[in-house]
Parts: C-alpha cells; sequence; structure tokens
C-alpha cells in the first residue's frame, strides 16, 4: 500500500497516529509503512512534533474562582431542595389533611428548584464563554504557527531516518530535528547541501550540534530540489563553490506537500 500517492489518508492516518486514536492492527500496520516508507515516516514524525508543540502553545490556566463559587452554590440549593422535600412528606404523612400548612414549605421548594436552575444556566454560559475565549486564543495561536509544505527525511547508509527536514516558506525557515544518535566530533561540522536536477550542490547551512535547529532560506532555494543531502566536513563547514568536500553520511528525497 503506497499511501503518499492519497496525502488525505496519510495526513488522517499520521494525526491519528501521532494522536494515540490509531490503535490495535491498524496502528501496527501504519507503523510498518512508516519504517518501509519515507513519506509515511516523514509524515509521523511531523505530526508528532506538531501534537507535541501544542502544549508549548497552550499555557496551563486555572477556572476563576467565580466558577467554584458558582458549582458550590448550585450543589448546595441541590442538597436544600432535597431536604426540604423530605421535610414536606414527612409533615404531609405525620398530618392527613394538612397539605394547607405545607403551602409555604412547597413554595420554598419551588423557589429554591428556580434558583438552582437560574445557578445552572448562569455556570453553563460562564463556562461556555471561558472556553470559546480560549478556543478562539488557540485558533489565534494556531494561525501563526509555522506552516510546514516541504519536507525530507535523511537517511543513513542502513536506511535508518538520521534527520527531519522541514521548510516553512511563510517564515523562510528550514527546521532540521536529529531523529538518529550520530552525533560528530568536535573538530567536525555537518552541512546541509541542496541537490538540483542540474549544476553541483548548493550548501544551505552549517548545522550546530543541537538536536533542533533553524536555518534562514527562501522558498527558491528548495523549490524543485529533488534531493538534500548532509556532508561531513571540518569545523565550520566550507564554501558552497566548493561542494562537499568529506563523505555524504545522510541523504533523501525532499517532497512537497500537496495538502
Amino acid at each position: 500500500m503506497n499511501l503518499s500517492q492519497n496525502p488525505e489518508l496519510l495526513e488522517k492516518l499520521a494525526s491519528a497516529y501521532a494522536l494515540g486514536t490509531l490503535r490495535g492492527g491498524a496502528r501496527r500496520r501504519f507503523e510498518t509503512l512508516a519504517r518501509e516508507q519515507a513519506p509515511v515516516r516523514a509524515a509521523a514524525l511531523i505530526w508528532q512534533s506538531r501534537v507535541a508543540s501544542m502544549n508549548e502553545l497552550q499555557a496551563p490556566s486555572e477556572p476563576a474562582p467565580a466558577v467554584w463559587t458558582r458549582i458550590d452554590n448550585l450543589v448546595r440549593a441541590d442538597k436544600e431542595q432535597a431536604e426540604m422535600t423530605a421535610a414536606r412528606e414527612s409533615r404531609i404523612q405525620a398530618a392527613p389533611g394538612g397539605w394547607l400548612r405545607s403551602l409555604a414549605l412547597w413554595r420554598g421548594t419551588t423557589a429554591a428548584g428556580a434558583l438552582a436552575t437560574v445557578l445552572a444556566v448562569v455556570t453553563a454560559v460562564g463556562l461556555r464563554d471561558n472556553m470559546g475565549a480560549q478556543i478562539g486564543e488557540l485558533q489565534a495561536k494556531l494561525a501563526t504557527a509555522p506552516q510546514v509544505e516541504y519536507v525530507a527525511v535523511l537517511n543513513d547508509d542502513q536506511s535508518s531516518a538520521s534527520m527531519l527536514v522541514t521548510f516553512d516558506p511563510n517564515n523562510k525557515k528550514l527546521t532540521l530535528q536529529r531523529v538518529g544518535d550520530f552525533k560528530e566530533a568536535a573538530d567536525k561540522s555537518l552541512q546541509l547541501w541542496a541537490l538540483p536536477p542540474s549544476g553541483g550542490p548548493r550548501s544551505l547551512g552549517v548545522l550546530s550540534q543541537e538536536r533542533l535547529l533553524k536555518l534562514a532560506a527562501a522558498e527558491g532555494d528548495v523549490r524543485e530540489v529533488p534531493t538534500l543531502a548532509i556532508s561531513l566536513e571540518p569545523k565550520g563547514g566550507v564554501p558552497s563553490e566548493t561542494g562537499p568536500t568529506g563523505p555524504v553520511l545522510f541523504k533523501g528525497a525532499l517532497i512537497q506537500k500537496m495538502l
């Protein structure tokens, strides 16, 4: 099954996998496809990173004290209503024909029920407004979040994923995330190269040893570039015009997302 030919289904499966809602045999089949197909592996890594970043976008917040007060008032009103109803029934049973004497108690019970209803409505409105504000704030943050349009999974010579590369044309940023265990020596640097269909390799930047880093790049630097590669170079990298001078450690296809 080639999920890369069905990008909409791939996005749905990758998001469900990252959220944990893809379970059982379906999850195992997706993991098998991810090991075999680079686009599936890239989609899974992107969604896992996206879901993890949601925790950073949403600041923790405590409910307003007024919410707890309303809940407490509602619980108290329900309890008082139950007690008054029980007392009214007890009096009616103890004094046959004395229902007129319980009229005031019945009215009090009705008033308590009406108060409980009002408190419930107020609480629901308050919670709804608070939730609406949180949703609006989250939507605003997501609107300014990076928009990934290009993605590549760079593998080593054993076909193991070592680097996830994404490009956000809106912010003109290349994001590189190390997903393997490779670590260069202190006197060496990793350098990222674009391998265009014609012409020599073009340097896109020298990588630091951080597991997650960003490089500035224009869309013209990556558009119509079929392959990215990372070579091992002397500390600080080499000039772009010389091309890679050290071994190419990681390499992979650059894919433009359709969604």
